[in-house]
C-alpha cells in the first residue's frame, strides 16, 4: 500500500497518517511513513520515544549525496539531472519502533533561508524509490503537493485527503484535489474528521461530492496531543481508523 495523506494544517492528517501505519504494524508489517510536513509531527503521533526522536537525521541533509551520485548539483528549479539509487542510504535516516521506520523530511531553521526546491528535490527522488519498494508507504504531505513529482505520483495508489467541517478546510480540498489531477493522481479519497454533531457529518459529504468519503471521524474527548492511540480515547480513533484502512485495501 503507497497512500499520500494531505489536508489544511490542523485537520489531522498527521493523526490519520499515523493511525494507519501503526494499524499495518500490527498486522505484521514493516511501513515505511515519511514525515514530508516540515512541521514534523507523525513521529510524535505515532509515540516514538523522545530518544529515538533526538536521534533522526533529516533527509534534506541528503541532498550533497544525491548530486554526488548523480554527478552533478541539482539543476535548473532543483530537480536532479538523473535519478541516483538511494535505497542503502535511507538505513542511515530511518529510525524504527515497533515495525515502522520513520523518515523525516526536515525543517527550515531559520527565517529568511530561502525556498525548499533543493529539499524538495530530495524527497522526490527518495519517494521514486520508495514507491517501488516492497513494503508499505505512508506519506504524511503538507498541503501542497510538491514533494509528488508526476513520476511518484502515478506510482502511488493514491491520496487520501482529511478535513473537517470547516468552510475553509473544505476550500484547500478543492485545492489538493485540483494539484492531484495536476499531476496524475487518478484515485482520491476523503476522511472528514472531528465532526461534532449528524449536521456537520451531512455537510462533509455534501461538499465533498463526488469525492469518495471513506469515513468521517467524531470528535473524540481527551484525545492526547502527542501519543495519540494511547488511552480510551485513543483506541476509540484507532478503531475507526481500521475501518477506513480496510475500504482502502479494497
Amino acid at each position: 500500500m503507497k497512500i499520500a495523506v494531505a489536508g489544511k494544517g490542523g485537520v489531522g492528517k498527521t493523526t490519520v497518517a499515523a493511525g494507519l501505519c501503526l494499524l499495518l504494524a500490527e498486522q505484521g508489517r514493516s511501513p515505511w511513513a515519511v514525515d514530508a510536513d516540515p512541521n514534523n509531527c507523525l513521529g510524535y503521533a505515532l509515540g516514538f520515544p523522545q530518544h529515538l526522536l533526538d536521534e533522526v537525521k533529516p533527509l534534506s541533509e541528503m541532498r550533497e549525496m544525491l548530486a554526488e551520485r548523480a554527478g552533478s548539483s541539482a539543476g535548473q528549479g532543483g530537480m536532479f539531472l538523473l535519478d541516483p539509487e538511494v535505497t542503502d542510504l535511507i538505513a542511515d535516516y530511518e529510525i524504527k519502533d515497533r515495525n515502522i521506520s520513520l523518515l523525516v523530511m526536515g525543517i527550515v531553521d531559520e527565517g529568511g533561508t530561502g525556498c525548499m526546491c533543493p529539499e524538495n528535490a530530495t524527497l522526490r527522488t527518495i519517494l521514486r524509490q520508495l514507491v517501488h519498494a516492497e513494503r508499505d508507504l505512508i506519506v504524511d504531505m503538507v498541503a501542497g503537493l510538491e514533494h509528488l513529482g508526476r513520476s511518484t505520483a502515478q506510482a502511488v495508489d493514491g491520496l487520501l485527503i482529511v478535513t473537517r467541517p470547516a468552510g475553509s478546510a473544505l476550500r484547500t480540498v478543492q485545492r489538493i484535489i485540483s494539484l492531484a489531477e495536476d499531476i496524475g493522481i487518478t484515485r482520491i479519497w476523503m476522511v472528514g474528521n472531528d465532526a461534532s454533531s449528524e449536521q456537520e457529518m451531512t455537510k462533509i459529504r455534501e461538499a465533498l461530492a463526488p469525492v469518495p468519503v471513506l469515513g468521517i471521524l467524531p470528535h473524540y474527548e481527551g484525545l492526547s496531543d502527542e501519543d495519540v492511540f494511547a488511552g480510551t480515547a485513543g483506541q476509540a480513533l484507532k478503531l475507526d481508523l481500521s475501518q477506513i484502512l480496510t475500504k482502502l485495501e479494497e
